[in-house]
């Protein structure tokens, strides 16, 4: 089986899927190839500063300055996401499209001090086994839709879920309106 790849797409969560954790979440996908799929939840952002958990790194995060509730799996985990400056490849990024890509957070932040453009870190992540992301895809849980950097790295993710539907040229547009509540409408 060969899959085309969503890598850098991102999955926004379709009114079907009203459950936590991806209740009206919007994912970036990082990796998304035969194996399955990886990405972080871009709009859920955590009430815990990174200069608690990650000191080192918390001059590098873009505002808000907080960790990001990346998925379900491995919350222990940290996964940093990042943009980097134009040709640049620093020590310990690893490009997964474009200019965005996983940064180790094992590396000294000095080593990358000029090459980062943007960064968030994201406490755990979303994942899929092989052929799972394409069936869930298929039940109607998720859209698939181009990303744009500001999704990552924007300063308002609670409005991010409208915002994306909003902008698509379709009838996805009109779900930016879908009420909270659907039995209050």
């Amino acid at each position: 089986m060969t899959v085309s790849t969503l890598t850098g797409s991102l999955l926004v969560a379709t009114p079907l899927l009203d459950e936590p954790p991806f209740r009206r979440s919007v994912i970036l996908l990082l990796d998304h190839d035969d194996d399955g799929a990886l990405g972080v939840v871009v709009n859920r952002a955590a009430d815990l500063a990174v200069d608690r958990v990650l000191p080192d790194w918390s001059t590098a995060v873009d505002e808000p300055g907080v960790l990001f509730m990346g998925g379900p799996v491995g919350t222990d985990s940290a996964l940093a996401v990042a943009e980097v400056v134009e040709a640049a490849d620093p020590p310990g990024w690893r490009e997964c499209f474009g200019r965005i890509g996983l940064v180790d957070l094992d590396v000294p932040p000095v080593l990358l001090e000029g090459a980062i453009s943007r960064m968030r870190i994201f406490a755990g992540y979303a994942g899929w086994s092989s052929g799972q992301l394409e069936g869930e895809i298929a039940e109607g849980a998720w859209y698939v839709v181009e990303s744009v950097t500001e999704d990552v790295f924007g300063h308002d993710p609670e409005t991010l879920w409208r915002r994306v539907l909003r902008r698509q040229h379709d009838q996805m547009a009109y779900l930016a309106t879908y009420p909270d509540d659907p039995t209050m409408n």
